[in-house]
């Protein structure tokens, strides 16, 4: 018997769920079925929203020769056996030695297109070109990171989301009432906390389960019933993908925010998931010195003793001093000035290129340095009061140049009238 999930899989548009920006009336997808003029796109989401599904109905409801590949199993060579079979179908059926207009070209899915190399992305791109092929891509990652330009450059970007409480509520209901094997088993919905939070947004771990708790012989669905079949909570989250940057990115930026109560939720949530915490912690040290800085230092000397403190006590417990951090660094006062500092030198650096180190600033570890001027002039700033004595430190050409300022809080402030009463400035 096929798997629950092939079992449901929508054949039209009026049975697909979700997606409503896309397929809804009016929606862009929608617009281009309806007036059969179907250009080459990408679809990015999640798994489990129905890209695959989408694309096979879409074929279904324009009549399109459908061809798919996997870029798990395909390399160029199946690439250029579809595109040659669809140029011998199209001469076939319109008796002319020439491809198909992009009105009738036949459709090639690729899943998972960003695991292809840029040679086999190379060799789509004259298809779609011409419209030999109209393709349809189907990716859980960044297009813009993983898809080369000239592709991106003849597809259009749809983003599709994680289906929302209703959509898997409706889903649920569908493949319970109409599914003659669920029908036969007499299932009844008690509660569905627990298998929406399970599923995540996602159709196809929402019909595992269902499929999981079906076969084990039970016949109602409630929260106790659901965890005690799966035994564990799998949080979304590919340490390789999306989600694992998009999540490190909230954890800093509610750390740069001063918002402690998100930078633990996201910590918590990498924590759940798995994520290796010296990865987290490396981003504690970052933040430390880019985001708090100079504002407290200590910030610092907390994110490396965190690091240190990990390696030595191992996990679970290393998950209490990565939260110390967290809400020290969260809490703290802030200041990228240090960040900005560096920034503006190496821009400098890159603009003004090899400036010459000023004669008397030179060691003079020989006579002929010395004869020719090297360190000549130089004063000690030890011998003299407060341990400071006016002189020039950069090249001539940036003589007044300023590439640190303090920002506003109390520990800077302090740095930069000390600043002043040394100089005078």
């Amino acid at each position: 018997m096929l798997p629950l999930a092939e079992r449901v899989r929508p054949k039209t548009l009026s049975e697909y769920i979700g997606q409503k920006h896309l397929v809804g009336e009016g929606a862009i997808l929608r617009q281009m079925i309806e007036s059969g003029n179907l250009s080459s796109f990408i679809l990015w989401g999640p798994p489990g929203v129905g890209k695959t599904t989408l694309a096979r109905i879409i074929a279904h409801e324009l009549e399109r020769p459908f061809y798919t590949l996997s870029a798990v199993t395909s390399g160029v060579k199946e690439v250029r056996d579809v595109i040659d079979k669809a140029k011998r179908e199209a001469k076939i059926n319109s008796g002319l030695f020439a491809a198909q207009t992009d009105q009738r070209s036949p459709i090639l899915f690729i899943d998972e297109i960003h695991r292809f190399s840029k040679s086999q992305q190379d060799s789509l791109l004259g298809a779609v070109e011409d419209g030999t092929i109209t393709l349809i891509g189907a990716t859980t990652e960044n297009p813009s990171f993983e898809v080369i330009n000239p592709l991106l450059s003849r597809c259009q970007i749809y983003v599709l989301q994680p289906l929302g409480k209703d959509d898997m509520l409706e889903l649920l209901h569908r493949v319970l009432t109409e599914d003659e094997e669920l029908r036969s088993k007499q299932m009844v919905v008690k509660e569905t906390e627990a298998i929406l939070r399970y599923s995540g947004g996602d159709a196809r771990k929402l019909l595992n389960i269902i499929e999981l708790v079906a076969n084990s012989g039970v016949t109602e669905i409630d929260n106790e019933t659901v965890t005690k079949q799966l035994q564990q909570n799998p949080v979304a989250y590919d340490k390789d993908g999306e989600l694992h940057y998009d999540i490190i990115s909230a954890f800093i930026k509610s750390i740069r925010g001063s918002d402690p109560d998100a930078a633990i939720y996201w910590l918590a949530r990498m924590v759940a998931a798995g994520e290796d915490p010296k990865f987290i912690a490396r981003r504690l040290v970052i933040s430390a010195s880019e985001d708090i800085g100079l504002a407290n230092p200590n910030a610092l000397l907390v994110a490396n003793a965190c690091f240190d403190t990990l390696q030595k006590i191992g996990w679970p417990e290393g998950r209490i001093p990565l939260a110390m951090a967290t809400v020290y660094l969260a809490t703290s006062q802030k200041s990228n000035s240090a960040y900005l500092a560096i920034d503006n030198a190496l821009a400098e650096v890159e603009q003004s290129g090899n400036l010459a180190v000023p004669l008397h600033l030179r060691n003079a570890p020989t006579q002929l340095m010395k004869d020719l001027g090297y360190s000549d002039g130089y004063k000690y700033a030890h011998d003299f009061p407060n341990h400071f004595v006016k002189q020039q430190f950069l090249p001539d050409e940036l003589i007044g140049k300023h590439f640190w300022e303090a920002q506003g809080s109390p520990q800077e402030q302090k740095m930069a009238e000390w600043m002043k009463y040394l100089w005078g400035v």
